[in-house]
């Protein structure tokens, strides 16, 4: 069972107020803030739990082009399957979760079906959100600072690859003053630019791919990955999933094409999204270890 989720405020640092969604951390010890020694008393159990759990590490989550709430069905206007199933994931981990609203502060509800040439919302704001989210926590009494990490999926992930870009002058700019993400972790992110940015990650990234994903193919992403490489620069993770296209890791079973968005691998049709179930359990394990390896 999720604990408490609260409506805050986040600057980002374009200047605009966002909408965002505090999911607080279950009450139970992680292992990287367990106490060592039993309390004596249950009212010390009691203060003990309440202390630690209020400078736990924190998951700041950025969504992708569809936003963060579902947008049909019993559940719409609420958050949607996948983010609800992350936050209560990571909750119960002992983490808390920070998601940032980026479109329906600028007026916008969905992005996906938008030529991306065309969006008023791109990469420049989002970077921007993200590092205000950073900023943000880092200031509130419940968050350990020291161990704050970003994860994203789709048009989110490509926010994840934007904000540890260690080359950006905005990112360049707040590293005089602040400590980079922990660590990042992107689902199906959108490559073509980095690969052609000068990026230079300021942190470890791990990378969730879909080796059949007709919306954010997998190609470019690998392509960075091994360029960084190459260049003798910190080595990406990469987990490549067979059969999986994008959306893999929704908890929402099934395939469907999504019209509104034209496959660039299949000219003429939409994309195609769904669950594959091997690649959202591997995938969802693996981001379990990694965050507990960063947050130790």
């Amino acid at each position: 069972m999720a604990s408490a989720q609260q409506e805050v405020r986040i600057p980002s640092l374009d200047g605009k107020e966002l909408k965002a969604w505090w999911f607080e951390a279950a009450l139970a010890p992680t292992p990287a803030t367990a106490q060592t020694t039993a309390p004596t008393t249950a009212q010390t159990t009691v203060q003990t739990t309440q202390a630690d759990a209020a400078r736990r590490p924190v998951v700041v989550a950025m969504h992708g082009c569809g936003g963060l709430y579902a947008a049909a069905g019993r559940s719409k206007g609420q958050l949607n399957a996948r983010h609800q199933a992350m936050s209560e994931m990571l909750q119960a981990q002992g983490y808390h979760v920070v998601f940032p609203d980026s479109l329906t502060t600028r007026g916008e509800t969905s992005l996906c079906a938008q030529a991306i040439g065309t969006r008023q919302i791109t990469q420049r704001q989002r970077r921007a959100d993200a590092l205000g989210a950073l900023v943000w926590v880092r200031q509130q009494p419940w968050a350990d600072g020291a161990r704050v990490a970003l994860l994203g999926w789709s048009n989110g992930g490509s926010t994840v690859l934007a904000a540890t870009n260690g080359a950006h002058p905005l990112v360049l700019a707040q590293a005089k003053n602040i400590a980079p993400f922990k660590t990042a972790i992107a689902f199906y992110p959108g490559c073509t630019d980095t690969l052609t940015s000068g990026y230079a990650l300021n942190t470890s990234l791990t990378l969730f791919l879909g080796a059949d994903d007709d919306w954010t193919p997998p190609g470019p992403c690998i392509a960075m990955a091994k360029a960084l490489e190459s260049q003798g620069k910190q080595t990406v993770e990469l987990n490549v999933y067979p059969g999986a296209v994008h959306d893999f890791d929704t908890p929402l079973a099934g395939l469907r094409e999504r019209a509104d968005v034209p496959s660039r691998l299949r000219p003429g049709k939409g994309v195609m999204a769904g669950q594959n179930p091997a690649a959202r359990e591997a995938s969802w394990a693996r981001v379990r270890e990694l965050l507990a390896q960063a947050f130790r």
